[in-house]
């Protein structure tokens, strides 16, 4: 018991030295001394109106932050029995922050209990929809890769509403990654008593979490109700994520962070092994990190350049490193897989394989002259063949003129993207593997906004350059980090989401701080779009696609070896790990190209490979090929279909790619979990 007080006291001490660091840190000239002075009660006006008007709002918004978020995640890991849980990985924050956005996108003004109410909806209903899917949760990384792909969707709504009510939502993009600047206390003072009530609540609840935590059926024996405590138990949680959503944003990480913490203490003081003192101890963990992390992007990048920059950007990055911790000491969920996909199809007759061709190419010239048909101008048929044989007017040459590169980079990207995918797939032997869930597009993208930013004047080539730099070092990081004793297929994306976070937080970083206004920047360059691209751009890819889709077409035998296991390539003569690494450069310049060709597009990697095994059986001498034309046609389509529906405004291509991949990513999950059982 002793322990337990002197450990608790001891974080609150650090909070308060917290404090009173954050306290000292703003962009007036007010200083430690004349905090200190005003402490004791002999400040000048001018720092009275400092503390009172910015810094006081800014660190009592920061302790309720922590404190609903370590408590919300600390009852989420306990409702699922899995650490993996949190705010994040059950897609409560982007349910959560989509309900908001969508409240301001549509030009309603409510008060901040009812925008509360709002998002509350909408993060229970992710939730719920998360825990449905992944089976009400489980002690493996089920959970994170359902809730990651139902994350994605949400996101890929936000963004969309961000993008065409650009003007109704100005401000929101800094915001949706969890911004401690409020002008006043107003939010803050009418969500503490929900979040107070709330902890109480959850706090109260601590012995019936204790009995839960030992099984469902000893839960019930002991004559605990299951079912009611579980559903208490989440709605309480989610309205703390509500009430922080509401108040600052979706503030990345810090739910799961604080109560993995807090458990790990759990070994030097076992008084924080029982509920009524976990849930509120991660209350306070969370209060340190969000403190420190606001401290430490402040002392780092200075007062008033911190401004523009989301404290959530630092818990984001923190979150990803605990993320892949926890995947690194996770026991694998199912033995290692034979092949790289759920269910392969068998090609039947040549018959079959002609006919699939044949509609294969049908669609492939199908696509490139709708999408240079349709948009916010209705060119017709005849018009095309005018213009290519140079008889069109000024107008109209310059339409198809503008939307030539953009239709060619869908193409492209997209074949390089699946190719890619096809690569990643077979040397991992992972069905849920592709560019975008290995981080290896958030690396590309961060390393081509890194150049954007720094050289504006940068041409295509050092754009493609950059962005493979970014991903080889993406790749090379989680395939690292995922080796152990082996490579274990859940533990890899698992790792490749906590990568892709961390990536997409240092993109917001680099936007925010470089043109913090510049919405349709970012969300181009995150949702992947064709918008102003020029021949130039299309090049490196192109020409990444001529050279590396041969080089792996030539290897197909070594892919399919791949697909087996690591012993029979072994005992054929294979030298795996140097085929394994020509196959995952390959693949990691491919999708690189793609990324600094159209943006950040996730899922056509995942798609286009199961897509073609279903349709032409799992060779990869027919796989390669017919999923180049799969993803070339899927990704055309998506940005035909994004700039047309709505025209003149456009959706990304990167969006409606989205939308298709995640129920077809939850699909493969189920056809895996099948295979398992």
């Amino acid at each position: 018991m002793f322990r337990t007080a002197a450990a608790t006291a001891g974080i609150v001490a650090a909070i308060a030295v917290l404090s009173a660091v954050h306290l000292t840190q703003g962009t007036s000239s007010t200083g430690v001394l004349d905090v200190l002075a005003a402490v004791l009660g002999d400040g000048d006006a001018q720092t009275l109106a400092v503390l009172e008007g910015s810094r006081v709002p800014r660190l009592l918004t920061a302790l309720l932050l922590g404190v609903a978020l370590g408590v919300a995640g600390a009852g989420m890991q306990s409702v699922a029995r899995n650490p993996l849980a949190s705010p994040d990985t059950l897609a409560v924050n982007a349910g959560a922050h989509l309900a908001v956005v969508a409240t301001a996108a549509f030009g309603l003004s409510l008060p901040v209990l009812s925008s509360g109410a709002a998002a509350f909806v909408g993060g229970l209903a992710a939730a719920v929809v998360v825990l449905a899917l992944s089976g009400g949760g489980s002690a493996g990384p089920r959970l994170v890769l359902v809730g990651s792909a139902v994350a994605l969707t949400l996101q890929s709504a936000t963004y969309l509403l961000l993008l065409l009510f650009e003007q109704e939502t100005t401000g929101l993009f800094g915001w949706g990654s969890g911004s401690l600047t409020v002008s006043d206390l107003d939010a803050t003072a009418q969500m503490t008593p929900v979040v107070a009530v709330a902890v109480v609540a959850l706090v109260a609840m601590g012995k019936s979490l204790d009995v839960l935590a030992l099984g469902d059926d000893n839960a019930t024996v002991l004559g605990l109700r299951v079912r009611r405590t579980r559903v208490g138990a989440v709605l309480l949680t989610v309205a703390l994520t509500a009430a922080a959503v509401t108040v600052a944003g979706p503030l990345g990480f810090v739910g799961l962070s604080a109560p993995v913490i807090t458990r790990l203490l759990v070994r030097f003081v076992p008084g924080f092994g029982r509920h009524r003192v976990l849930v509120p101890v991660s209350g306070l963990v969370g209060v340190l990190i969000v403190l420190g992390a606001d401290v430490l992007l402040r002392a780092v990048m200075g007062s008033a350049a911190a401004v523009r920059v989301p404290t959530g950007v630092t818990t984001t990055v923190l979150g990803a490193v605990v993320l892949v911790w926890l995947a690194r000491r996770t026991r694998s969920s199912a033995a290692p897989r034979q092949a790289p996909a759920g269910r392969v199809g068998v090609a039947g007759s040549t018959r079959r394989l002609v006919v699939t061709w044949v509609a294969l190419g049908a669609l492939l010239v199908a696509a490139p002259v709708v999408g240079l048909m349709l948009g916010d101008r209705l060119v017709l048929l005849g018009d095309l063949a005018n213009w290519v044989s140079g008889r069109t007017g000024t107008a109209l040459t310059f339409v198809v003129d503008q939307r030539l590169p953009r239709v060619l980079a869908a193409l492209v990207a997209g074949a390089a993207l699946a190719v890619a995918g096809c690569g990643i797939q077979s040397v991992s032997r992972n069905p849920l593997a592709e560019p975008g869930l290995l981080g290896i597009t958030a690396g590309a993208g961060l390393g081509a906004i890194g150049l954007i930013t720094l050289v504006p004047v940068a041409g295509a080539w050092q754009v493609a350059g950059a962005a493979g730099v970014g991903a080889t070092l993406a790749f090379a990081l989680v395939y690292g980090l995922a080796w152990r004793a082996g490579l274990d297929s859940d533990r890899l994306v698992v790792i490749g989401i906590a990568t892709w976070s961390g990536g997409t937080a240092l993109i917001t970083l680099l936007i925010t701080t470089s043109d913090p206004w510049n919405t349709a920047k970012a969300l181009t360059w995150m949702s992947g779009s064709t918008y102003g691209r020029t021949p130039e751009q299309v090049v490196p890819t192109l020409l990444a696609l001529a050279l590396l889709l041969p080089l792996l077409w030539s290897r197909h035998r070594e892919l399919d070896l791949h697909s087996l296991d690591d012993d029979t390539p072994r005992v054929l003569g294979l030298r795996v790990e140097r085929s394994r690494l020509v196959v995952l450069v390959a693949s990691g310049v491919l999708a690189a190209t793609a990324v600094s060709a159209i943006g950040v597009v996730g899922f056509v990697g995942l798609v286009a490979p199961h897509l073609a095994r279903s349709l032409v059986g799992g060779r990869h001498a027919r796989v390669l090929p017919v999923a180049a034309v799969l993803g070339a046609v899927l990704v055309s389509v998506a940005d035909t279909v994004g700039r047309t529906v709505i025209s003149p405004a456009q959706i990304p291509a990167g969006l409606v790619i989205s939308l298709i991949g995640t129920p077809y990513f939850v699909l493969v999950l189920w056809r895996t979990q099948e295979m398992r059982t």
